[in-house]
């Protein structure tokens, strides 16, 4: 990579942080390739850069290595949401949470799978983390009220919701550079910017008088941003630029387009430092205090998804951007680490549509009244709006029972859902692009024996599935799946329906879309301790080394709590690695 992608990479070596990160480098910063700092970062996704952060708070030197030409890793491309137990955002808003009630929580659906020390130091670094970040940094969050955790009806679930995200930044006060250099969404939001605030109810703008509101709120919004120049992100995008900014001020390094090529150790086996490979060369990066793998998951690599995941199983079906390779697992493997988790990953029923970047993540999609989803029989066997970790875990689960195709299934929506709800992007009424459906990708059909046709099932079973949804729908009770029942269900439904989330499947035409089982990266990585330090496959510590994020394996166990429960770990046990080479001390470097 050039030098260009080297901005705010720091000075010469020693890592000094007085210098303005954002100024020329020198010659011998351009040339040298040995760097020393207090900590080295692998991965500039919300974990890395909050390690990076946290370092220089504690008045540490460190450097944040980023693979890739771009930052931001997943967390940019994702939701940006936090879910943390008895964040003071909460407790200023009087919605009574506390850590026993997020305790509970926790014991209700992660239950054993993780040790205990893990799950205490969450719910006790997490709540710090949002607080010293909000009182030092330019990182900020908002509670998203009605965002309700994944099982609200388990002991100590909110229906109210525990999910923060990043307040709306205006992507002007990054340097011109940074924002070129920043990973962006490729969502289509028209140039319109969207909270999950304001998606929540945009998606009803046809149907109720909040949607409405929210249509004018994102107008003006929009409006405004064109009157005085500003450039508002909000989401994933927002976060990482926020974390980039507070880098920035308070003095830390990024470097980008720097893969690490290897985990280097001492004599006594500790871990002191890095290898990576930039502009042609090899540099070495010394860490005085401890390396933080905060490089992602290995979503992208085939072969070891192949290795570690149920069949079948494909890269392209991920959300997780280039780079998720899988790096520090390979080299955490080579120094004997353990791994845990490995079969699962942060499910994301999805649909793989031609000629996009990345897959459309079907999350609102699955919520909305008349349309079910079946599988290659034409059968229904899944709460359409169940969490989406759920939702792909019953397509595995459903398969290996029945031998039923479920990769793809087939999301059924017809004409009236079509003209009243955002689906995949859409506004209601907007039609499907055209090349989708004249390729056949997308399925259109006059009648539902035309469109079980084109989606290759059996007619016969499909009408019946479809008739019996229809007789649960009018009577607003699904009989078989529960769909509506939880409160999370209705979060995306139509508030203005018997059952929020469903309504009968009777007007033509009728549209089929195939889903697929993918996923936001995957779950399993590094074992480590409440401090982030990753063990060995006998329990003891691999000094020196400190995992986070989807590098380790995942504090959540096999379930997903909450929105947020995969950014919120993410920072705050990047958060807790630095202080724990540091004792937890604070410090007063403010840039």
């Amino acid at each position: 990579m050039s030098r260009m992608n080297r901005v705010s990479s720091g000075g010469p070596a020693g890592g000094r942080t007085g210098e303005d990160t954002r100024g020329a480098h020198t010659e011998a910063s351009r040339t040298e390739t040995s760097h020393t700092y207090d900590v080295v970062v692998i991965g500039s996704g919300a974990g890395g850069l909050a390690a990076g952060v946290t370092a220089r708070l504690r008045g540490l030197s460190v450097v944040v290595l980023e693979k890739t030409p771009l930052y931001g890793g997943t967390t940019a491309l994702s939701g940006g949401a936090l879910w943390i137990p008895d964040s003071f955002h909460l407790a200023e808003a009087g919605l009574g949470d506390s850590r026993a009630a997020g305790r509970a929580y926790l014991d209700a659906t992660v239950g054993d799978r993780v040790p205990a020390a893990r799950k205490e130091a969450y719910l006790d670094q997490g709540p710090r983390m949002v607080r010293e970040f909000h009182d030092r940094t330019d990182v900020r969050f908002v509670h998203t009220d009605g965002y309700s955790d994944y099982y609200p009806e388990r002991p100590g679930g909110f229906a109210r919701g525990r999910s923060i995200e990043p307040e709306i930044f205006d992507l002007n006060r990054l340097p011109a550079a940074e924002r070129a250099l920043m990973r962006r969404a490729a969502l289509p939001t028209y140039g319109l910017t969207l909270t999950s605030y304001d998606f929540r109810y945009l998606n009803m703008v046809a149907r109720t008088w909040a949607g409405k509101r929210a249509s004018l709120r994102v107008g003006l919004r929009a409006a405004r941003a064109l009157a005085d120049g500003s450039k508002p992100i909000a989401l994933g995008e927002a976060l990482i630029a926020r974390l980039r900014r507070s880098l920035g001020v308070l003095g830390g390094h990024l470097w980008l387009g720097a893969p690490m090529t290897r985990l280097l150790t001492n004599e006594a086996g500790r871990v002191n430092g890095v290898r990576a490979r930039h502009d042609g060369r090899d540099v070495t990066f010394r860490a005085r205090r401890g390396v933080v793998l905060a490089s992602g998951s290995f979503a992208r690599d085939q072969r070891l998804r192949e290795r570690y995941l149920p069949a079948p199983t494909r890269a392209a079906w991920s959300s997780a951007p280039e780079g998720n390779d899988g790096d520090g697992l390979r080299e955490g493997l080579r120094l004997g680490a353990g791994v845990d988790l490995m079969e699962k990953v942060w499910g994301a029923p999805s649909v793989v549509v031609p000629g996009r970047e990345a897959p459309f993540f079907l999350v609102a999609d699955r919520g909305i009244p008349g349309m079910a989803v079946v599988d290659g029989r034409g059968e229904r066997y899944v709460n359409e709006a169940a969490p989406y970790h759920e939702f792909v875990d019953a397509m595995y689960a459903h398969r290996e029972k029945t031998g039923a195709e479920t990769a793809p299934s087939w999301l059924v929506l017809d004409a009236r859902s079509k003209a009243r709800y955002l689906f995949m992007g859409l506004f209601p009424g907007r039609p499907f692009p055209r090349e989708l459906v004249r390729s056949g990708f997308v399925k259109k059909a006059g009648t539902l024996e035309e469109l079980a046709a084109g989606m290759g099932v059996p007619a016969d079973r499909f009408a019946r599935t479809i008739a019996r949804f229809n007789t649960f729908a009018r009577q607003g009770s699904d009989a078989d799946f529960g769909r509506g029942d939880s409160a999370y269900d209705r979060y995306y439904g139509d508030p203005t329906l018997l059952n929020p989330n469903l309504a009968p499947l009777t007007k033509p035409p009728y549209y089929a879309v195939p889903v697929v089982p993918g996923d936001l990266g995957t779950k399993g990585g590094l074992t480590t301790d409440e401090h982030a330090r990753v063990l060995r496959e006998d329990g003891s510590v691999l000094d020196g080394l400190y995992a986070t994020g989807n590098a380790s394996a995942a504090v959540m166990g096999e379930t997903y709590p909450g929105p947020g429960a995969t950014i919120g770990p993410a920072m705050t046990f990047a958060y807790a690695a630095v202080g724990h080479m540091t004792g937890g001390a604070a410090d007063t470097a403010r840039g």
